[in-house]
């Protein structure tokens, strides 16, 4: 670089600058510094860790305080189905979730040991039954079990051999947990109208409640697991608690630890318990669980908790007021039953006894046997 007349001076600081500005180092234009590469370490060493926070350093993600039910129609009954089909019944599956349907999230979480509004139930469903509906051929037998001409009072039932169903719909509903609504809601008013054998129509994705599986007076007896397994009814929350007692062991000598045992949650259903003064709780044991019986209809046992002298036999069927299984207790004239209106579970009050959906009480034998402890509370 030349400079032309001038002063000396002048011309040193001129030098300078030059040799400032060739180095980029002027003030406000400073380059970034280069990155030092160790040659010998290049090949095989990893960008250095972060450290990780302490753990009071760490942002937590809040729990959730309260479970949010699905709006959606669909994405609630694919809920429902997969709560139902790990035995922690939800009720009618409708599309509707409601109490019954958070009380068995809770209870399912509980199952898991998670905390109780944990919602991975929801991914959980969707991954599982990805396939919410399906189509379901009507039975030929149907026509054995549907009667539209059943009466409503109880003498003229005592004259009938069967208390069949009252419609192909109703068949079809209790076969799938639903609800007629639903039925004719996917399928239309008029399909369910002329609903007959070998029609198809839309169902809950759910595995069927199989009544032509039951045999009228047949007995579920001793099953050792399921005898050790243990019922809570609870009157308040209207659920049906089956545990079973988890006893750990050492694996080294195979001793049990006794004072390490806990009980195991492994079902739950919403139910409808008697009427309060009827209520007896306590401590009891299941006697026996018998398919499909028959009831003794006494008015003045239900109105004043005393028997009568006076009754009526009502023959077996899905229309039974005890439903399709009796599961009698070691307290007399109390069970754990089905019901002829699913739609009242929880919603009305039977007379003593505790009443589920028939498709829960035909499961309550898989999972519960006679000698079982019962502790109504």
């Amino acid at each position: 670089m030349k400079f032309c007349n001038t002063p000396p001076i002048l011309l040193t600081f001129l030098t300078f600058l030059s040799l400032f500005v060739t180095a980029g180092i002027i003030y406000g234009n400073e380059p970034k510094r280069a990155i030092v590469v160790d040659e010998k370490t290049t090949s095989t060493q990893k960008s250095p860790t972060p450290k990780a926070k302490e753990p009071s350093q760490e942002k937590k993600k809040p729990r959730p305080k309260a479970i949010v039910l699905p709006k959606n129609r669909d994405e609630a009954v694919q809920l429902q189905i997969f709560l139902d089909q790990k035995f922690f019944g939800p009720g009618i599956i409708d599309g509707k979730p409601g109490t019954f349907t958070k009380l068995a999230i809770k209870n399912y979480n509980k199952s898991l040991n998670r905390e109780k509004y944990d919602m991975r139930v929801m991914a959980e469903a969707a991954a599982e039954i990805p396939n919410i509906y399906a189509t379901a051929i009507i039975p030929s037998f149907v026509v054995d079990y549907v009667d539209p001409t059943l009466p409503k009072t109880r003498p003229e039932q005592a004259k009938r051999k069967y208390m069949a169903y009252r419609s192909v719909t109703e068949f079809m509903a209790e076969r799938y947990h639903t609800s007629e609504d639903l039925l004719i809601e996917l399928n239309g008013a008029k399909t369910m109208k002329n609903a007959s054998s070998h029609k198809a129509i839309k169902v809950p994705n759910i595995i069927p409640f199989k009544i032509e599986d039951l045999k009228t007076g047949r007995s579920h007896k001793l099953e050792i697991n399921l005898t050790a397994r243990h019922v809570v009814v609870d009157t308040n929350t209207k659920q049906v608690y089956i545990y079973q007692l988890i006893i750990p062991s050492d694996e080294e000598n195979g001793a049990m630890k006794v004072n390490s045992t806990r009980p195991q949650l492994v079902a739950s259903f919403p139910i409808t318990p008697g009427k309060t003064r009827f209520i007896p709780k306590g401590i009891w044991n299941l006697k026996n669980s018998i398919e499909l019986p028959v009831w003794r209809y006494d008015k003045k046992l239900l109105e004043t908790g005393v028997r009568g002298k006076e009754s009526l036999t009502i023959p077996a069927g899905p229309n039974n007021p005890v439903g399709i299984i009796w599961n009698g207790l070691t307290k007399s004239g109390i069970g754990i039953h089905g019901t002829d209106n699913p739609r009242t579970i929880g919603r009305a009050r039977s007379a003593g006894c505790i009443r589920l959906t028939n498709w829960d009480a035909a499961r309550f034998p898989t999972l519960v046997r006679p000698g079982a402890v019962i502790k109504i509370q």
